[in-house]
């Protein structure tokens, strides 16, 4: 008997832009080199006190994870800001965003903002307007998706970018290192 022809298998990507006051979800099925839109939001927390909103963060991705069932995700690296104090809430509601992640036992990558754009868009200087177009060119949506939500979808679809070139990449050069490819600062290394 010959071997089966091996049929590639859909792989689903949460994407997350993390955000205290919004943060941004998206999700993609690729299957082989194309990429299909799931769905897409922002998970909106309450006014008040810091702890409530981290809960409604982990608690809102931990929803959309029960919900979409992702294979992956992948998550914004956070920059630093001028404020520091604004840097470290934001590294708070990411820090939420990746406990919901871990919690269901999915596997995270991370991206700058810098290399969801050049994914995305071409360049990593774009603006939210150009990331928003692009996202809903290449995932062929009726209408702009919001900008949380774009970048959400932007990050997804980076990592399915990168996902896919790692794994043509194993193909080609099996065993490369005890570890094998990975993804270090945004290069592929063995």
């Amino acid at each position: 008997m010959g071997a089966a022809a091996k049929v590639p298998k859909t792989v689903r990507i949460l994407g997350i832009d993390p955000g205290l006051r919004v943060t941004g979800f998206g999700l993609v099925d690729r299957d082989g080199q194309s990429l299909r839109y799931v769905t897409s939001g922002v998970i909106r927390t309450p006014e008040g006190e810091l702890p409530a909103r981290l809960a409604a963060i982990l608690e809102g991705i931990a929803e959309v994870i029960r919900s979409a069932a992702p294979d992956h995700s992948a998550i914004e690296k956070v920059f630093v800001n001028v404020n520091p104090q604004s840097t470290l809430l934001l590294g708070q509601a990411r820090g939420a965003a990746i406990c919901a992640l871990v919690l269901a036992g999915l596997p995270v990558s991370e991206y700058t903002a810098l290399q969801t754009k050049q994914a995305t868009v071409g360049h990593g200087k774009a603006s939210k307007d150009q990331v928003q177009q692009m996202v809903q060119r290449l995932l062929r949506l009726p209408g702009l998706p919001s900008p949380d939500a774009a970048d959400a979808l932007a990050c997804a679809i980076c990592h399915a970018n990168a996902s896919a070139a790692v794994a043509a990449l194993r193909t080609l050069a099996p065993g490369v290192g005890r570890r094998g490819l990975r993804m270090r600062s945004g290069r592929i290394t063995g």
